[in-house]
Formats: structure tokens, sequence, C-alpha cells
């Protein structure tokens, strides 16, 4: 069982792995594959290594599915979360400079045209994943357990944001950047409570995907590939 003292350690190593990887995005830049690597090592590797020296934790059963028709609800949704995010594209897409976001992706990633479709299968398959396991499943589902639900809550989803503020700082206008942090707040809530109920990953694996997929179509067409 969980103890509030194991908060505190779980906590640091969240701060820590986010403060690590924000140099990464923003002063080190050494490319997609190496970042993905520090990623791994941060949000997987770290955490699994912690749960071997803490009894209380268990990272096991996050990939226990429970019940058939929880996936069949989060295809549903994850399918109108991507129709979503792709008609806020074509809402906003006058507002966004694509020359821009192609530039730093360039420079900062070393992604381009070439490369970015290995880029998106990535993103959409392992990143996602990787996301999940880290900030729902090491940090929500855990903390959740000796926190209050709003505590609990709001730190994971607070974090989910705040890892991403490195990464958008430069791609949008003031409003823009400000809307989508709020939206990767509020995903964030919303991915705590689709795995609250079942306790393992799925859920918000499958939605986080689908919003994945849709930014990858977009990229596809930034990048004029479709």
């Amino acid at each position: 069982m969980m103890h509030k003292k194991d908060n505190l350690y779980l906590i640091t190593i969240m701060i820590f792995a986010i403060i690590i990887m924000a140099v990464i995005d923003s002063y080190i830049q050494p490319g997609y594959l190496m970042k993905s690597i520090f990623k791994i090592f941060l949000f997987l590797i770290v955490p699994i290594l912690y749960s071997m020296k803490n009894n209380n934790l268990s990272l096991a059963k996050l990939f226990h599915i429970n019940s058939k028709n929880q996936i069949i609800n989060s295809l549903i949704l994850g399918l109108g979360v991507y129709g979503i995010i792709i008609g806020a594209y074509f809402i906003l897409k006058n507002f966004i400079d694509l020359n821009n976001i192609q530039n730093i992706l360039l420079d900062s990633l070393k992604v381009s045209k070439k490369n970015f479709i290995y880029v998106a299968i990535y993103i959409s398959f392992i990143n996602s994943l990787l996301e999940e396991f880290f900030f729902r499943g090491f940090v929500f589902l855990n903390l959740n357990k000796t926190m209050t639900r709003i505590k609990a809550y709001g730190i994971s989803a607070f974090a989910f944001a705040i890892y991403h503020l490195a990464i958008l700082s430069n791609w949008f206008n003031p409003i823009l950047f400000m809307i989508s942090m709020l939206g990767l707040f509020v995903g964030g809530l919303i991915f705590n409570w689709l795995n609250e109920r079942n306790e393992n990953l799925y859920n918000s694996w499958l939605v986080h995907m689908f919003a994945n997929f849709a930014i990858n179509t977009i990229g596809l067409m930034i990048y004029n590939i479709i």
C-alpha cells in the first residue's frame, strides 16, 4: 500500500524528469532520436527502477484489461477527439504560422518532410504510451491512492501541461499558446478520469493516440505529404 511519504519521492522524480526534458528541448536540442532515448529513460526506465525498490508501488497492473467495453468506449471517444482537433485546425489555421512550426521542428528536433512519417508513427504509438505510463500510470494512479482526488488530478494534469511548455513555447502566438496549455491541462484531467475507474492505461492511451493521429494528420498536410 502506498504511503504519504512515497508521494514525496514520486513527485520529486516527476519534477526531475520534467526539468531534464525541458533543458533537452530548450537548450541541448539533440534531435528527435536522442530526445526519445532520454525520454524513454526518464519516463519509463526510472519509474520501473523506482517501483522495483518500492514494494508499495506496482506498475504491472497498468496493462491489465478489465473490460472490452472500456476499449470500445475509448475508441469512440478517440474518434471524437480526432474530429475536434482536425476541425479546430481548419478553423484556426489562418492564425498559425505553419512555416515557423516547420523551421522549429527542423532546427530543434531535426524533423523534416523526409523523416516526418517515421516520427509520426513513433509519436502516435510509442510516445503517447510513454506519456500515459508516466503521467497517468506512475504519477496519477499512485498519488490518487494517498491524496485527495482534487490534488492527484491537479498535480498530474498540471505536470502534463507544463511538460509541453518548452516544446510549444515558440510554436504559436501568445493567445493560441495559452489555449494550447489550457487544452493540455483539461486533456490531462480527462485522461485521469478515463483511467481512474479501471486503473489501467488503455483508456487514456487510446484517446491520446487518436489525438496524436490528428496532430500528425495536420503535420502531413503542413508538409504537403497528403
